[in-house]
């Protein structure tokens, strides 16, 4: 895995409260049922910027329309899917355990659909092979979990934004004891409100305002949030299209499955979209995810290190918005700036003519200045569904940091329309100044980039003459611009009350704390 874990020195917070963030996608398709690509490569690719994985097969669906002739496709590649996992699941096992190392955790997956209760993402603990369990409802499932791995499976909801009755959630038959927390992004959309500008566009239909994250706290559950892609074409992590964060308890074994498991059973999550951003909240010590009773003058301690530029950090109190933080107004960085300063360099890859596609190689060094963080921004083929396309099978991208000196070898496709990205990327933190020279060679163009000029702006060109393939190298954000810590006084907490954190970059990137529960024990 190449993603550079964060410094303690970045992250005071965490270190006091004893976590650390991991990045992971727990829910994601291959040709291990229905979905496009192989499952190696989707283990492969998932090991270049993950710490956590589980690949999800499609296994049962108890109410699907077998007597509409109008769907009679959908459930035709359903019932085949089906049929693959099933004849493929002990095999599978084997890769997974092959796959399963120290700094990269696999768990075992599969999904079960419902039309009343919505679409539940079912995962294992443990690698010791496990037969398929498939259930008609959540409360079925629960018991059956229950009785044949306690404390070793569990299952939440995804894709949660679509009514009930299209396979979206089903609050009144949500089981926290089953489902600790719920998949509100994806590459179907976001389902925090019925309201964001990631709407819900695939054929399936629209976000259905009972069918939302605040919808459910509104109601009084108690559940986390996170993020995970349901990309169906072999690429986990598939960047923008949704990953998830755990906070792991640190120690020197923090990255293992104990660890990573707790964390999900505690709540201990956030959604993202794509960049692996670093957003931890607490009152007191309880973070993200617990349940506290109720006391007067609390605060709560916001740490956020970014991907890029921040934008807002909105604080959200019983579904209304209780404070907006603007770093730009109110800066308050974890180091602070100097004329030698910590930054994030993104390079970007891609464009060219529409249906094209370019093998970029290059290398990233800087002059007066040191690279000591890399982080993939790699992204898949844009397909949810088995009728939407196929896995373009490119070889496997690569990115490595060696003495200061970055390479990467990726595939990227030209954007299929001005609205969808298929850019390649990765980002570099550094520490420079503005006398610093940035040199690369992106295939074979040798570029040399003052800091300063980043400074002032992106930089971007071309590989040759209009339409053909471009890089841009984004704006450095001074430490002000991506880091934030501080205190938000909430007075009273009281019984009922939920409070959860919603960071936005500048790029639109984004990411969601699980919320902090008061409830009376």
């Amino acid at each position: 895995m190449n993603r550079t874990k964060l410094p303690e020195r970045l992250t005071p917070l965490a270190a006091k409260l004893g976590v650390t963030p991991l990045y992971g996608d727990i829910h994601n398709h291959c040709d291990l049922s229905y979905g496009h690509g192989r499952f190696q490569d989707a283990l492969a690719r998932a090991a270049l910027q993950l710490d956590f994985l589980s690949i999800t097969g499609h296994a049962h669906w108890p109410d699907m329309p077998v007597d509409d002739p109008s769907v009679a496709h959908i459930v035709d590649f359903h019932v085949k899917g089906f049929a693959r996992l099933r004849n493929g699941w002990e095999a599978h096992y084997e890769a997974l355990r092959a796959a399963d190392r120290p700094g990269f955790t696999v768990f075992p997956g599969y999904e079960i659909h419902s039309c009343a209760d919505g679409d539940y993402t079912i995962v294992y603990k443990d690698l010791e092979t496990e037969p398929l369990h498939l259930a008609d409802t959540p409360h079925e499932l629960r018991d059956m979990l229950e009785t044949a791995l306690p404390g070793r499976a569990l299952a939440f909801p995804h894709h949660i934004g679509y009514r009930q009755g299209a396979r979206g959630i089903n609050w009144s038959t949500f089981d926290p004891e089953l489902s600790p927390f719920v998949e509100m992004f994806s590459m179907h959309g976001c389902a925090e409100t019925s309201e964001t500008d990631r709407s819900y566009l695939h054929s399936m239909g629209p976000v259905d305002g009972h069918s939302t994250m605040q919808r459910g706290l509104s109601e009084g559950h108690v559940f986390g949030v996170v993020g995970n892609t349901d990309h169906h074409s072999a690429f986990p992590g598939s960047y923008g299209h949704g990953r998830m964060s755990v906070y792991a308890s640190a120690n020197t074994s923090t990255n293992t499955r104990e660890a990573i498991w707790d964390g999900l059973r505690d709540r201990r999550t956030n959604a993202l979209t794509g960049d692996c951003i670093h957003l931890l909240t607490a009152i007191g010590s309880a973070i993200q995810g617990s349940v506290i009773e109720p006391s007067d003058g609390v605060s709560l301690d916001i740490e956020a290190i970014a991907g890029g530029f921040i934008d807002t950090i909105d604080v959200m109190r019983n579904g209304r918005l209780y404070q907006r933080i603007s770093p730009a107004l109110s800066p308050s960085p974890v180091a602070q700036d100097a004329d030698t300063f910590e930054t994030i360099l993104f390079l970007e890859l891609g464009w060219g003519a529409r249906g094209s596609h370019h093998e970029w190689e290059g290398t990233v060094t800087i002059d007066g200045g040191e690279i000591f963080g890399l982080e993939p921004r790699f992204r898949g083929t844009e397909v949810v569904s088995p009728l939407e396309g196929h896995d373009t099978a490119h070889r496997l991208p690569q990115a490595s940091l060696r003495d200061g000196r970055a390479a990467f070898s990726v595939v990227a496709e030209a954007n299929p329309n001005n609205a969808t990205s298929a850019t390649q990327g990765i980002a570099l933190r550094m520490n420079t100044h503005a006398e610093a020279v940035i040199r690369a060679d992106l295939c074979g163009q040798r570029i040399e980039v003052p800091a300063a000029r980043l400074l002032e702006g992106a930089l971007s060109g071309n590989l040759g003459p209009i339409d053909s393939p471009a890089w841009r190298f984004h704006a450095l954000p001074r430490p002000a611009d991506w880091q934030w810590r501080g205190t938000v006084p909430l007075g009273a907490f009281e019984t009922g009350e939920n409070l959860y954190v919603r960071l936005r970059q500048s790029s639109g990137q984004m990411a969601w704390t699980s919320p902090i529960f008061c409830r009376t024990a």
